[in-house]
């Protein structure tokens, strides 16, 4: 680590030490730190009384989430408001009295207050709250140095304090400002790409699948743009991560086989067109519709409410029933018996009608109904029709058909039989061997 100039430093740090000494030994100075502090104080009081019903009010906004988050955020910091408005107030009155000299800490205090408001308010855009937070403070430091006049000896100091690799060096100033340039430039990049996202997904003439794989070429193209501006702002020179990127690229090879696996997974489905968005699949045991689709799984919701997350990698390697991928017909049997007393000609026409009831179920192509054996205790028939909305289960429509066949069947005296079972006794015959001795 580079060695830093601690005469000039101590020299530096002295020479404020002395100012503010005797800046705080004149009995002005301690006038406005009371003043300061009745101000925030006066400001607390009131804000506990005015805050909640501002904040009743504000409720009532409805349909601008975006509005009303900010609007928020200012009710959150009313005894920020209410102390700064008092401390105007005063300061105001303060210079009509006296010389404006008489003034500076007061007026340093609105200063910071002001900024620190203004930043607190507008990081609200960002909804993750720790993020929101170091990205406040952050800014509210780099405001608060330069109104302190302290920038340039900050800058100073980050920029001495540094570490040489070689001929690399690397100093405290430069990794801020790194961090600070590549978040930002991510952060617009993620906005960006969500926002063109958005108006593709918007676009009615393509289909679902191809909206979701070009979602997915923008992103990671803007954030791949984003981060080579990143790199190139800072001055980092974009030949030298050649090495890096030979490295990361053994790294994937070997020990992020499954996630390059589903990535590239992902994207042949995409291009392929095989599932898509809506769509009802079966993958095992799991019978459901997809609800999205994402670079390593597949969002999958079953009738039970479940949301499996399946791999990519198993929709290219497994057996997959895709209810709706030329059309969304699916056509449902149901087997059932009657009794041999009934006429079959008369069951089929009762059973087509009554599946004809059914909302669900598909006029064209139309229901039909064949007789398929003479069975052991009834005459076994098997129902075939047709559903244009698999999402909306299976299981139902054939209950509500079943339900509507039990209805007809009864109305017209169609018996479903019980199963029939015989059983012979036979008396048991005693058995006298010819060799066994007579008894006494």
């Amino acid at each position: 680590m580079d060695t830093v100039d601690i005469p000039a430093l101590a020299q530096t740090v002295s020479k404020f030490g002395q100012t503010a000494a005797a800046y705080f030994a004149q009995p002005w100075t301690f006038y406005q730190i009371v003043i300061v502090a009745l101000c925030y104080a006066t400001g607390w009081l009131i804000a506990r009384k005015v805050e909640p019903w501002l904040e009743d009010r504000a409720r009532t906004i409805k349909g601008k989430p975006g509005l009303l988050r900010v609007i928020i955020a200012v009710m959150r910091r009313s005894h920020w408001v209410m102390f700064l408005i008092l401390l105007s107030a005063v300061r105001l009155v303060t210079l009509e009295l006296t010389w404006p000299s008489r003034t500076y800490l007061m007026a340093l205090a609105l200063a910071l207050g002001w900024a620190w408001l203004a930043i607190s308010v507008s990081s609200r855009i960002i909804h993750n709250r720790t993020i929101s937070r170091l990205i406040a403070l952050a800014v509210f430091s780099y405001v608060a140095l330069g109104i302190l006049e302290l920038r340039p000896e900050a800058t100073a100091l980050l920029e001495q304090t540094a570490i040489q690799l070689g001929d690399l060096r690397i100093s405290a100033l430069f990794v801020l400002r790194t961090v600070i340039i590549t978040a930002g430039f991510f952060w617009i990049a993620n906005l960006l790409g969500n926002f063109l996202d958005s108006r593709i997904s918007a676009i009615e003439d393509l289909s679902p699948s191809f909206k979701v794989l070009a979602g997915k070429v923008v992103k990671i193209s803007v954030m791949i743009i984003a981060g080579m501006m990143a790199l190139s702002s800072t001055g980092i020179d974009l030949t030298a991560l050649t090495v890096f990127s030979g490295a990361v690229g053994v790294g994937l090879g070997f020990g992020l086989q499954k996630v390059v696996s589903n990535f590239i997974s992902g994207v042949i489905i995409l291009m392929d067109r095989s599932i898509k968005p809506g769509d009802t699949i079966a993958l095992g045991d799991t019978f459901g519709w997809i609800r999205e689709l994402r670079a390593r799984f597949v969002s999958v919701i079953t009738r039970d409410g479940r949301e499996y997350l399946i791999p990519n990698e198993d929709f290219i390697t497994q057996k997959v029933v895709n209810w709706s991928f030329s059309d969304k017909l699916v056509r449902l049997d149901v087997d059932f018996g009657v009794s041999y007393d009934s006429d079959p000609h008369e069951v089929s026409k009762l059973a087509i009608s009554a599946a004809g009831t059914i909302d669900r179920v598909l006029t064209a192509p139309s229901p039909v109904c064949w007789m398929t054996e003479f069975g052991s205790s009834s005459l076994d028939f098997k129902l075939r029709f047709w559903i244009a909305d698999p999402q909306a289960g299976l299981t139902n429509v054939r209950g509500k058909v079943l339900l509507a066949m039990w209805d007809i069947f009864k109305e017209n005296g169609v018996n479903i039989p019980f199963p029939h079972r015989e059983i012979i006794m036979r008396t048991p015959v005693e058995v006298v061997s010819r060799d066994a001795p007579e008894a006494d």
